[in-house]
């Protein structure tokens, strides 16, 4: 069994907070569209750089930079929604 590798753990558990939170302060769709969202960005992204580049270094701040922004977009929305 391959062992456990802390930094995707640790990513894995902030998006899935950053989703919680969403929902919980949001509304469900909104904790689905960041949910979605990530994944639907995030994957393409990531194989492309991985395949282009082989910089696993820059594909982990590309990873955590687009997580950075969707918390950052989330507190916004949060502020400024009616």
């Amino acid at each position: 069994m391959p062992r456990l590798h802390a930094e995707a753990a640790l990513f894995c558990l902030a998006w899935i907070a950053l989703a919680i939170a969403a929902a919980a302060m949001g509304s469900i769709w909104l904790g689905i569209l960041f949910s979605g969202g990530l994944a639907i960005l995030l994957m393409p992204l990531s194989a492309t750089i991985i395949s282009k580049t082989e910089n696993l270094n820059l594909e982990r701040q590309v990873r955590w930079g687009l997580l950075i922004l969707a918390a950052l977009a989330l507190f916004l929305y949060l502020q400024f929604a009616p």
